[in-house]
């Protein structure tokens, strides 16, 4: 008898969900909407998924990979997802248009973007680019060098001053010869160029061959990757919790891809990007970059003189026509998450202060 009753307290307990794994809670599920595919500009999130880092926290996480015809500001105003990846004057002109979107984390803090040209086209500055054949993608990532241009007495919309033309998110037409100079991120295109073999050698372009305009430098860089949500998703109850335990985990990854280079690496290419290893180290030591070192109070947190430059900037080109409304950006939220995890272990370094670059190396084609 002892023996049955024993068994039925043991089959009790596991009814109950007493003791192992079953003693879990269910996780809350949330989607995380990137602007593009799986690669390492989004290394962090893939390494706190894959890490265990959200689980830890209650979340179970879906990434959903971007395309050219996916906006993260649409698929978060209209619910498709609870978490979005943009840049901020794209979320700015969402908002002003209507979406309840609100930056809750500012995770890059530089722009990354660059105008690329060969050293014998005689670009050295952003006057250079009058009368040139200048490239751009477009869909709003066009306004830091619309700006700069601006700046100097050049419109962009004026052919006698400057060509404008549409390129593809490559360089083909800066290499075939069709632009003078080609918008690029120093974590992608820039590199495209580098993996390429100059004809005129027989050996990989080098950093000399080229001519580099940064943004950061001119002055009309505008904040890039940060976390937004819709202020109506926020409101319900418990929500702000979750959001808490997002920023936390997705920021340990962040943290994971500064202090374990090749094993986040590693966990990008298992996600399936479109480009090779090579690329991928560029990429991540690049993004890296833009990531540390962080503000004092830690990652995400809002830089706010550069936030009232990429606001002036968005003013200037027309972006948006008044300056965002109150909430386009909440600081609590990260500032807890920021909390909780210097509380939960002092040791963790949520600055980087101390944070080198690497030297990577360029390889052909980036595999």
């Amino acid at each position: 008898m002892r023996k049955v009753a024993a068994v039925m307290v043991f089959v009790l307990v596991l009814a109950l969900g007493w003791g192992g794994a079953s003693a879990q809670e269910e996780l809350t599920p949330v989607r995380l909407q990137l602007q593009w595919v799986a690669q390492s500009q989004f290394a962090g999130y893939y390494a706190a998924l894959a890490q265990g880092y959200y689980e830890e926290e209650g979340l179970d996480v879906t990434i959903l990979e971007g395309a050219v015809e996916i906006v993260p500001q649409q698929v978060v105003a209209s619910g498709g997802a609870e978490f979005g990846i943009a840049w901020v004057p794209k979320v700015l002109e969402s908002r002003e248009a209507g979406a309840d979107l609100v930056n809750i984390a500012q995770i890059f803090q530089r722009s990354g973007t660059l105008e690329v040209s060969f050293v014998d086209a005689g670009i050295e500055s952003v006057a250079d680019l009058g009368g040139k054949r200048v490239g751009t993608w477009g869909f709003g990532n066009e306004h830091e060098l619309f700006a700069a241009l601006r700046a100097e007495g050049i419109d962009p919309n004026n052919t006698d001053d400057v060509t404008i033309v549409q390129q593809p998110f490559d360089m083909s037409l800066l290499i075939n010869g069709e632009v003078d100079a080609a918008e690029a991120m120093t974590y992608n295109e820039y590199a495209q160029v580098l993996e390429q073999v100059n004809p005129a050698t027989g050996e990989l372009f080098q950093p000399e061959d080229l001519n580099v305009i940064d943004f950061n430098d001119v002055g009309t860089a505008m904040m890039q990757d940060h976390i937004f949500t819709s202020e109506a998703w926020l409101a319900e109850e418990g929500n702000e919790e979750v959001a808490v335990k997002f920023l936390k985990a997705s920021i340990k990854g962040w943290i994971y891809c500064r202090d374990n280079f090749d094993e986040c690496v590693d966990i990008v290419l298992d996600n399936g990007p479109t480009l090779g290893e090579g690329h991928m180290r560029w990429m991540l030591n690049e993004i890296n970059r833009l990531i540390w070192p962080s503000p004092e109070a830690g990652i995400g947190t809002m830089d706010e003189d550069l936030w009232a430059q990429t606001v002036a900037v968005a003013l200037e080109g027309e972006v948006i026509s008044e300056e965002p409304s109150e909430g386009a950006w909440r600081a609590d939220l990260v500032a807890r998450a920021l909390e909780e995890l210097a509380a939960e272990n002092p040791d963790l370094d949520l600055v980087g202060a101390e944070w080198e670059a690497l030297e990577v190396e360029i390889t052909p084609g980036g595999e």
